[in-house]
């Protein structure tokens, strides 16, 4: 089961810091949003290419429904074990080790239903490998709180990236080929890093 993310202050490692400095050095990302530059840095940082400020798609008020619904517990699914490493703060669904391919039917996509059969809608969705995974989840009515689509590859990637976009859920994809478990993660990890915004106190 899933444990709600506990706001608490994280150590930013020197290393990290510099790596983000020398990141902003190069490009200038103060024309963005705030959590839409959260996800565009982090993933930047994560793959050290620049290129994704332009190949990346979202859009703040879907990211700002999807913080909340991530910092209020929402589970987290991802597609494989590598995606789930990335996330180090919280605790992520992945059902591929109990998955089996079949006809036209692969392990990805089976571990999407198993998962969903799990999880039922409201979650968020971390896809950084298996475009089949993302072409699985766009079949079912799982109303996600967000797709992460990020999976990597020249055959399918960019299509299933592009089917996301066309079906109108919420969602973060790019538009290139490229991607990966490490960009997904870091795309997930800007939403859990960025704090929440404090409960709002009637005025007495």
């Amino acid at each position: 089961m899933n444990r709600a993310f506990i706001p608490e202050d994280r150590v930013v490692h020197p290393i990290e810091q510099e790596s983000f400095r020398r990141l902003r050095a190069r490009l200038d990302t103060t024309h963005f949003p705030p959590l839409t530059r959260a996800v565009v840095e982090r993933v930047i940082h994560s793959a050290a290419d620049l290129d994704y400020a332009e190949d990346l798609v979202m859009d703040e008020g879907t990211l700002e429904r999807a913080h909340a619904a991530l910092h209020a517990g929402a589970p987290v699914v991802v597609d494989v074990e590598m995606v789930a490493a990335g996330i180090t703060r919280r605790e992520t669904v992945c059902r591929l080790k109990d998955a089996r391919s079949g006809p036209g039917l692969t392990r990805s996509a089976h571990a999407v239903r198993l998962a969903y059969e799990q999880v039922g809608p409201g979650a968020l969705w971390v896809i950084g490998c298996a475009p089949t995974a993302l072409e699985e989840l766009l079949t079912l009515d799982a109303s996600p709180a967000l797709v992460i689509g990020l999976p990597v590859g020249f055959v399918g990637a960019a299509e299933s990236k592009a089917a996301l976009r066309e079906s109108g859920l919420p969602a973060v994809s790019n538009v290139s080929m490229k991607g990966g478990s490490a960009v997904a993660a870091a795309a997930l990890n800007a939403l859990l890093y960025h704090p929440a915004a404090p409960a709002s106190k009637e005025n007495s």
